[in-house]
């Protein structure tokens, strides 16, 4: 079958994509992935089919400080409107609070990242006729193109599915009858639909059908039919550097922030010279990754410490004891299947959340990054490498992880659901 793939650029959503496209690839599936111009390298050095779609976009940090200009990197923490409401309590919601959330990010970031190439998306599908869209949760663009084409859909998790449970229970709660636009997400996807002939179906915000790539433990679930697959991790193009092959002396501990923090916002929330100071007196041989951006901030690194612009995470993490990170879910699942424990400073988006669950499973600590200073992570550090626990946590995620579908297990699956979900 024809398989098409999309996600607006950047790197993190994408790579959390790739083992399923060379799932379908290796099984005999014609895989295309869909996104704007200057995203294409990056697909075609995974080894897959771009599809250049629209044209290039500004980043939506610059969009946001548009049209709200006070406000600044703290109001980046957690999840905003409305997707908070997936990781509080319903009978606390409010409907208004939530419209209005919607409303924002459809301006702020939904638009801005669809507008572009959502028209010759379209185009592209009705040409191309695929059997199957998969799309990354917020680019809308895939769905519309596969309900235009006559393809089946579904959305290909990154994360916990805050925006399937924030929409269940958005729809859950009585919207003001006196509001012109109840509904400000539906309302977009509905003049698309108008626009390309077919019918609206909360599917467009929701999917056919969900592949999620986390485990029961850390799992957030709407009453969505979703198809549980292992998160095998993609590092890009990598050489696995020569000190990297061999044992450590001491305990490796990784200190690894991320790469979204300096590629679209204004660099790490974690004091890093204060971490890295408190590191010289541990026993242990640290290796942080730290942009260039951030690296020309410090002013000194411990004798201990390797500072390093970029390690590939899968073969660092496995030679660690310990890894320091963002909680963003690439790292922490790629640590997690290395059954390596964790420290997590969450800050942006979905991290919080994620770093809340990973700590339930007990295989992570967690700091806020805004408020951390060097000497809680030094002491946190210092406790995973002491209790045994930790360890015995992290053991038995890896296992419950690997006991997950793989995405070659799940391409047979893909298989029933068109045969399932695709009209005609």
């Amino acid at each position: 079958m024809r398989v098409l793939m999309t996600t607006y650029p950047e790197k993190t959503l994408f790579y959390s994509m790739v083992p399923l496209a060379w799932a379908l690839r290796s099984a005999g599936h014609d895989v295309r992935v869909a996104s704007q111009p200057f995203f294409c390298d990056t697909i075609t050095r995974a080894g897959l089919t771009a599809v250049s779609v629209g044209r290039d976009r500004r980043r939506p940090t610059e969009r946001m400080m548009e049209l709200d200009p006070e406000q600044n990197e703290d109001d980046r923490e957690g999840l905003p409107d409305p997707y908070n409401a997936a990781a509080r309590d319903p009978a606390r919601l409010d409907w208004a609070a939530m419209r209005d959330g919607y409303d924002f990010l459809l301006h702020t970031w939904h638009k801005l990242e669809n507008f572009p190439m959502l028209a010759e998306l379209v185009t592209f599908a009705r040409q191309w006729r695929p059997d199957l869209v998969l799309w990354e949760p917020s680019t809308y663009a895939g769905p519309i193109a596969a309900k235009a084409s006559g393809a089946a859909h579904g959305r290909l998790l990154w994360s916990i599915d805050v925006f399937g449970v924030a929409r269940e229970r958005f729809l859950a709660l009585t919207p003001d009858p006196a509001h012109e636009r109840p509904d400000p997400l539906a309302g977009w996807l509905e003049s698309y639909a108008r626009r390309y002939d077919f019918a609206y179906d909360e599917d467009l915000i929701t999917g056919q059908f969900t592949v999620d790539q986390l485990p029961d433990s850390l799992r957030m679930k709407a009453d969505l039919e979703y198809v549980p697959m292992r998160y095998v991790p993609y590092n890009a193009t990598t050489v696995v550097p020569d000190w990297l092959r061999r044992p450590p002396d001491r305990p490796r501990v990784a200190v690894t922030l991320g790469i979204t923090a300096t590629d679209v916002f204004g660099g790490y929330k974690v004091n890093l010279q204060d971490l890295l100071d408190q590191f010289a007196g541990l026993d242990v041989e640290l290796v942080a990754t730290v942009a260039a951006s951030e690296r020309g901030k410090l002013t000194r690194v411990p004798a201990n410490a390797r500072v390093l612009p970029w390690v590939p995470l899968h073969p660092l993490a496995q030679s660690c004891a310990a890894v320091v990170n963002h909680a963003g879910p690439g790292t922490a699942l790629t640590t997690a299947i290395c059954g390596v424990p964790q420290l997590h400073l969450p800050w942006d988006f979905d991290e919080p959340e994620l770093s809340r669950r990973f700590a339930t499973q007990g295989s992570a600590l967690s700091l806020d990054a805004g408020t951390a200073t060097g000497e809680q992570v030094r002491e946190a550090v210092q406790r995973l490498l002491d209790e045994p626990d930790f360890g015995v946590r992290a053991a038995a995620l890896r296992r419950e992880i690997g006991a997950l579908p793989s995405p070659n297990s799940v391409v047979q699956r893909l298989v029933e659901l068109v045969d399932a979900h695709r009209p005609g």
